[in-house]
């Protein structure tokens, strides 16, 4: 006998963006203070439900980035992090957020939506060190987030995202090491950097050092699988780096 008091489930679908970039030095993600219940003003990450039911999940993110931001989307990185649908992650009901990754240089300070009473960058290690409680379950998607880019910058192009058009190979070490949270060699990482044929490419020169010297210019190549990888470097135990550090302060 056929059951025709089934109906199907009511889901709302949101997008949330990890939206990542450095800022003095500092990997920095965008953050609002939440304007609206629920979890009134707690951090949050930038996002929303989809504007109507024609509106592409992709089409919806590049809207989010575009109004968080004042940028045009076309000049992020964007790409789609994962899906988040645990029952009772938003009290207001069976919502799933797709979250996407966006990535791109030197953003301009934030201006508030019009569901959000503020927005700044947050330095991402004041997150991932449990300091700031974020709503929702966007701690989960912000740790997801900055591990994919970190993961991201050994095997692939990543790192010129957070770019501008042209840079230099100082500008392209700081973006690895903020990421990575790492000291990295600097003649190491010239060389390795060289190894991979079309990573970067030379553009000449223009900006100059702190030491007057004209500074050499790079810009993305069009390899963006390395080969080979820039492999992330395992941090020392926090013993080993006290025991590095005495040894240093001993030679000086």
């Amino acid at each position: 006998m056929r059951d025709d008091s089934w109906a199907p489930p009511s889901v709302l679908l949101t997008v949330d963006l990890v939206i990542l970039t450095l800022r003095e030095g500092r990997l920095c993600v965008l953050l609002v203070e939440r304007g609206k219940e629920p979890f009134a003003g707690m951090q949050a990450l930038p996002g929303g439900f989809l504007n109507h039911a024609g509106e592409a999940i992709p089409e919806a993110a590049r809207r989010e980035l575009g109004e968080e931001t004042a940028v045009d989307a076309r000049q992020f990185h964007l790409e789609q992090l994962a899906t988040y649908g645990d029952p009772g992650r938003d009290p207001r009901g069976r919502v799933v957020s797709v979250a996407h990754l966006a990535i791109a240089p030197r953003l301009p300070e934030p201006v508030a939506g019009t569901d959000a009473a503020n927005a700044s960058w947050i330095p991402t290690d004041t997150v991932l060190s449990g300091q700031m409680k974020l709503a929702f379950d966007h701690d989960r998607i912000v740790t997801d987030g900055i591990e994919r880019a970190r993961t991201k910058l050994e095997f692939s192009a990543l790192a010129t995202a957070f770019c501008g058009d042209l840079f230099t190979i100082a500008e392209l070490r700081q973006v690895y090491e903020a990421v990575w949270g790492v000291t990295l060699d600097t003649r190491n990482f010239y060389r390795k950097v060289q190894a991979v044929d079309g990573f970067i490419v030379p553009a000449g020169t223009g900006r100059r050092t702190t030491v007057g010297r004209p500074a050499r210019l790079f810009r993305a190549g069009p390899t963006t699988v390395l080969s080979p990888p820039l492999v992330r470097p395992v941090p020392a135990p926090a013993e080993q780096q006290a025991e590095e550090r005495t040894e240093e302060d001993a030679k000086e």
